[in-house]
């Protein structure tokens, strides 16, 4: 053999020199005739990696050798898919509901620098948008969701929003190596202003839509006009209002014209004390007691100069629809039924001093009435007239005059006082005609109430908050709050709080059926390939 002919001949295999030589008298399989040596961890036939990337990636993207939900356990775990077509709030919410290992790569939708956003304020916009959304009355996940929008459409991908009663926090670590930045804020005043929830809303549609470019000053441009906009109803409005809505719902439990004017005249009074005491600098709670008087003052004043019970009753009754939380009890059950446990507890306790508030003010009145030989009747609520085309009528004004309250936009009032009729329509049908009781007919009409609202926010791209709460007006227990507290008045402690316990259970009938409707709405409109959207698991006890 030619010394160039031994320079070109190579080991068919690293074998050739291996340590594992066979042992003496046993022949050696022979070795495969190949042209490369092989080794033990080569990629098998069939099973091809995808190339990598001509472009430059980024030093926090994964390797191009990363595929992720190619291998699943045993189990199995759903892959992760976003569509473009679903609605941000359900991508976000996907998201938030998926274990941060298994999130999809961010999709920034929104140009910034090359050298990347800015962080900090980027941080900043988004806790000064979940503070308006978080005040405004919207539940704790949908504020995650708009906060983790914002931050994701900014390229912002390693965040974690956290949201509680009164703070809003949000964490940012550009990679596992990196210190991460935190910032928080705290929302000390809330007001009820759903024009300017709306307008918050559209803003994140902007923001995380990907034909439409939104920088950062624009952003905070927009933010600050927001919160310029002075309210769509003057004061005088919102008194007429409330004393409006506070008659339809006397006209509701059986009043008639005289009845209508007194509980009118009684609520405005209320509001406008409410007012005086909020301009004084007393808390809500003084508030909502000083505002609970007048209403039962009228009802008790009613009843001393005339002979029917159930015209005193029925004053008092409307006065307290215009002063039940409907609105913080139908978030907290919310934030209690997707697991935001601490602030679904601090908005309970909120309703429930809100409660003690009212039952404080109308008791001291009522408290009074009966020394004075008011003749009032708790027995009456059983022998409510049924007039079905008068109520219904009843119960649209009262969702009109309630979505005034709450500061609407005007193009969504008729909506919103169309799905109270229907709310009311579905629940006497069921309580009168079908002889259902009172609370699983409450939940059915909320549920439908929460269905239909989740449909418009879908049609009109906003919160499903300004189509659910004015609706649910006609359906909260005045009647049985009022007669709990009478009861309460007459010495008759059991029976106030049978009552009272059947107000509550009404209260939960309403926030569950509406919670419900809005999870079925949610099923009911998946897009083809967006992801399900995960839930915690049951604890089993422990």
């Amino acid at each position: 053999m030619t010394e160039p002919e031994a320079e070109d001949r190579k080991p068919v295999s690293d074998e050739a020199r291996s340590a594992f030589a066979p042992v003496g008298g046993i022949e050696a399989p022979p070795v495969p005739e190949v042209d490369q040596p092989t080794s033990e961890f080569t990629i098998p036939e069939g099973l091809r990696l995808p190339p990598a990337p001509d472009a430059d990636s980024s030093a926090f993207s994964a390797p191009h050798t990363y595929h992720h939900g190619a291998f699943t356990p045993a189990e199995g775990i759903p892959k992760v898919r976003l569509t473009k077509d679903a609605p941000w709030q359900d991508r976000m919410r996907t998201m938030l509901r998926t274990p941060v290992a298994d999130r999809p790569a961010p999709e920034p939708t929104q140009k910034h620098e090359d050298e990347g956003p800015a962080v900090p304020r980027v941080l900043d916009l988004t806790l000064r948008i979940g503070e308006l959304l978080l005040a405004g009355g919207e539940g704790a996940e949908d504020v995650e969701a708009a906060m983790f929008a914002v931050c994701r459409s900014y390229g912002l991908d390693r965040c974690e929003p956290n949201v509680t009663f009164t703070l809003l926090s949000i964490s940012y670590q550009p990679s596992l190596v990196d210190d991460p930045v935190t910032a928080s804020r705290t929302v000390r005043r809330r007001g009820t202003d759903y024009t300017r929830l709306q307008a918050v809303y559209h803003l994140v549609d902007d923001i995380s839509a990907e034909e439409i470019d939104v920088s950062l000053e624009e952003a905070y441009r927009t933010l600050a006009q927001i919160r310029r906009n002075r309210h769509p109803y003057p004061g005088w409005a919102l008194t007429l209002a409330s004393g409006l809505l506070a008659g339809a719902a006397s006209v509701l439990v059986g009043g008639d014209t005289l009845v209508f004017i007194a509980a009118m005249a009684g609520a405005m009074l209320g509001d406008r004390l409410a007012w005086l005491c909020a301009g004084r600098g007393l808390p809500e709670f003084y508030q909502f007691v000083v505002a609970a008087m007048p209403p039962a003052a009228m009802g008790v004043a009613f009843t001393l100069s005339h002979t029917a019970n159930l015209s005193g009753s029925a004053v008092i009754t409307g006065g307290l629809f215009a002063l039940l939380p409907g609105r913080a009890l139908v978030a907290g059950v919310q934030d209690g039924l997707t697991g935001y446990y601490i602030t679904a507890s601090a908005r309970l306790l909120e309703v429930m001093y809100f409660f003690v508030a009212i039952v404080v003010g109308v008791l001291s009145v009522l408290y009074l009435g009966v020394q004075l030989g008011a003749q009032l009747d708790p027995d009456q609520t059983v022998r409510i007239t049924e007039r079905p085309v008068i109520q219904i009528l009843a119960s649209m004004a009262l969702c009109l005059t309630f979505a005034i309250l709450l500061q609407q936009e005007r193009a969504s009032v008729l909506v919103v006082t169309l799905n109270g009729g229907v709310a009311w329509v579905i629940y006497g049908a069921l309580h009168y005609a079908g002889d259902i009781s009172p609370v699983a007919s409450t939940a059915v009409a909320a549920g439908v109430v929460g269905l239909f609202g989740q449909l418009f926010s879908r049609y009109r791209f906003s919160s499903a908050l300004p189509y659910i709460t004015a609706a649910i007006g006609p359906l909260l227990p005045g009647s049985s709050t009022y007669f709990g507290v009478l009861s309460i008045a007459q010495d008759d402690v059991q029976g106030g709080l049978g009552f009272l316990t059947r107000a509550a259970a009404t209260a939960m009938a309403i926030a569950i059926g509406v919670n419900l409707g809005s999870e079925i709405s949610r099923l009911l409109l998946r897009v083809p390939g967006a992801a399900g959207r995960r839930a915690a698991k049951r604890t089993r006890g422990f």
